[in-house]
């Protein structure tokens, strides 16, 4: 996993280390022992240890003898600092290094290295006593036997380098909570609260000691990328329609109708017939004839194909972006991809040589880990990813909508992973499997597959059948209940407005749903329609996708003609602020421009009222925007202004989202003006302009 400054805490890949010397001038004493403990998955790894003596080259005094009971002939033989710190360098390497009052270590290690005539890089560290006077301001003593007791971690071999790096291990391990309370939950936040201890910064630095906490700005989180798997969705990619043979077709005929084909696999199923549903068939590829082959002897070529296929077939969705294929096959170890529709119908097959355009997969950091993820740390070691990957497509040039629909996915993975784990969740815990079909439903940014990196948990479920405060309806509040501490966990925080499942207003039955869509569109006021308005870009993540398609349909349908609903949804987007001082500047708050408020609330919800009014079924905004335009119920350039001045906002707004995550600063909506070239700057002003045209367009077009 690449770390990043939004990487949390909980999912680093760090080592702690400690140091013996001979003394504590950190110029001039030397190194007599290196303790190094690895810290992996959130846990201690007590196989991953590492310890040595070194020969300092000078005495060691009585005095420092004394506290850590290394004596002169016990280093004799051991080896110098050169080979210690090489030999140690392999279990550091792309590691955080983590210890107590590292910047005495770091000091020591820097002037050895110096000595020596190596060279020295200093590694990205935090310091444990650092974060303990962040997590925990008011403890009368920050020593390591206090912060020990304090979080009940037991000390062993105490003044010895591997005992005492495993302390500040496990001492930090269990900080990582208590910093959660704050706000503190990824290596850049933790790096930024630490440095901003200047008083005991400063006593670091006149004991002659190295800055323990690196500074977060100080690394670029650009990683390689391929842009090729970022652009392209594999209904583009795959071969369609998919080539499909009976169960009683003998492996003879099947090999002979690959040679033919040029194909690599055929589907297997009863009838032989593509467009079934994805759980009939099965998957018989070249590699499995040559296993049988070799197995069986020429008997295998009689063999009935339905015999020698691959079930369950593992499948992908056609509308998933090449790089989640590329994960897959790799986590999978397979070479082929079934391609469902959103029915559960096989359309098509991916092949890894219909990949082979991509460079090497080492560029596709956002693989397909969430589907392998068991827990919330799973969930927000993936999640980290998101950030530098962002910034890396912006870089490439990838157009900003496009990636924040790859935001989108990964927020939608999320959120059905999380649904799987808190169902294995019930069953585990003796609630029984779900009591009726029911699916799990992204609504809002990441329905309209906008989500940019400040996202937040918006979430309802539909079921088929149960009334409120039934056992159904109870038990799938249960699910609710855990869905949202593991993606709150993972980096998803809650939802301000309550919109989640585990509220009774945002889960109910299909009949449930319709009497809650009858009240809303019978209301005319917008203040009663708060929230409601993100209902309409519902997307289905985990169930039954057809419960929650029917759904939507009928809450088009209720909508559409009900004008005093859609006139209600487009006055929020008739009332935007004006984003502009009295001489042309922008208004901000603390140098920052509210990029939400001024440019994408009211594009998206113009965009969304007049789409309910005339019966535009699409969920993102460009493709609302471009069906009202189809319809040919207002100027075209009207609308070509607001889809480009939607895509311009958003990608200002997802550039400075990552440079603040992996920075450490809390993330907002809001962008930093100054941080803009003269022309994103210009760009942006004639963008908000264009915007400020969408009180005149609601009022125009709502009732054409």
């Amino acid at each position: 996993m690449i770390v990043t400054g939004a990487t949390p805490l909980a999912a680093l890949d760090a080592v702690a280390i400690d140091t013996e010397t001979t003394g504590l001038d950190a110029r001039n004493d030397r190194v007599v022992q290196i303790g190094l403990i690895a810290i992996e998955n959130g846990e201690l790894a007590p196989k991953s240890v590492w310890e040595r003596l070194v020969d300092p080259g000078i005495a060691i005094p009585p005095r420092s003898s004394a506290i850590h009971h290394i004596t002169n002939s016990m280093v004799r033989q051991a080896p110098k600092f050169v080979q210690a710190w090489r030999e140690a360098e392999g279990h550091i390497a792309g590691r955080i290094l983590i210890g107590y009052s590292v910047g005495f270590d770091l000091a020591v290690l820097a002037h050895e290295a110096e000595r020596a005539g190596i060279s020295w890089m200093k590694p990205r560290s935090l310091c444990v006593r650092l974060l303990a006077a962040t997590a925990n301001p008011n403890l009368p003593d920050y020593s390591l036997e206090a912060l020990a007791s304090w979080l009940g971690v037991e000390l062993h071999s105490r003044h010895q380098a591997l005992g005492d790096a495993r302390a500040a291990a496990g001492i930090f391990l269990a900080m990582i909570p208590k910093l959660a309370e704050r706000g503190i939950r990824t290596l850049a936040e933790a790096e930024r609260a630490c440095l901003q201890l200047t008083e005991q910064l400063e006593t670091h630095v006149r004991a002659g000691w190295t800055e323990p906490v690196s500074r977060p700005e100080m690394f670029r989180s650009f990683v390689a990328v391929d842009p090729y798997a970022y652009k392209h969705r594999l209904a583009d990619l795959m071969s369609a329609p998919p080539v499909c043979i009976t169960s009683a077709t003998t492996a003879r005929d099947a090999m002979a109708l690959m040679l033919e084909r040029k194909i690599s696999s055929v589907f297997v199923s009863d009838a032989g017939e593509p467009d079934g549903k994805i759980a009939g068939y099965g998957i018989l590829t070249e590699r499995d004839l040559m296993r049988r082959l070799a197995a069986n002897g020429a008997d295998a070529l009689n063999e009935q194909s339905g015999g020698i296929a691959t079930r369950p077939l593992i499948s992908i969705r056609e509308r998933a972006f090449a790089y989640r294929a590329i994960g897959r096959m790799a986590r999978r170890r397979i070479r082929h991809l079934a391609v469902r529709n959103d029915d559960s119908d096989l359309v098509g097959v991916i092949s890894a040589r219909d990949l082979l355009k991509l460079r090497a997969s080492a560029a596709i950091n956002l693989n397909d880990r969430i589907e392998d993820a068991n827990s919330a740390f799973d969930l927000a070691a993936a999640w980290s990813q998101l950030p530098g990957v962002a910034t890396s497509l912006l870089v490439e040039g990838i157009e900003a909508v496009t990636i924040a629909e790859i935001v989108s996915e990964e927020l939608r993975a999320m959120t059905r992973r999380a649904a799987v784990l808190a169902e294995q969740a019930m069953v585990a815990e003796g609630l029984g499997t779900p009591p009726c079909p029911y699916a799990v439903i992204v609504l809002g940014s990441g329905g309209r597959g906008e989500s940019l990196l400040a996202a937040d948990q918006d979430n309802a479920i539909v079921f088929a059948e149960g009334a409120p405060d039934s056992e159904n309806d109870r038990w799938f509040a249960a699910l609710g209940e855990r869905m949202a501490p593991l993606l709150h966990e993972a980096g998803i925080p809650l939802c301000t407005g309550g919109v989640m499942a585990k509220n009774p207003q945002w889960r109910g039955s299909l009949a449930t749903w319709t009497e809650r869509i009858a009240d809303w569109v019978r209301r005319s006021r917008p203040e009663d329609l708060l929230n409601v308005d993100i209902f309409f870009d519902l997307y289905p993540v985990h169930g039954d996708h057809a419960l929650a398609g029917d759904l939507l349909s009928a809450a088009f349908a209720a909508a559409a003609d009900k004008v005093p609903f859609a006139k209600a949804l487009g006055e929020t987007a008739a009332r935007p602020l004006n984003a502009f001082t009295m001489f042309g500047g922008f208004k901000t708050d603390e140098g920052r421009v509210d990029l939400k408020m001024h440019g994408l609330f009211p594009v998206v919800a113009f965009a969304r009222a007049l789409a309910i009014r005339h019966g535009v079924q699409a969920r993102s905004t460009r493709e609302r925007l471009a069906g009202l335009r189809a319809l040919d119920i207002g100027g075209e350039a009207d609308f070509t202004r607001l889809i480009t001045a939607h895509g311009k906002v958003i990608k200002l707004m997802l550039a400075q989202q990552s440079r603040d995550l992996l920075a450490g600063i809390t993330v907002s909506n809001k962008v930093e003006v100054a941080a803009l070239s003269s022309d994103d700057q210009a760009e942006l002003k004639s963008a908000l302009r264009n915007i400020q045209l969408v009180p005149d367009l609601v009022r125009d077009l709502m009732f054409r």
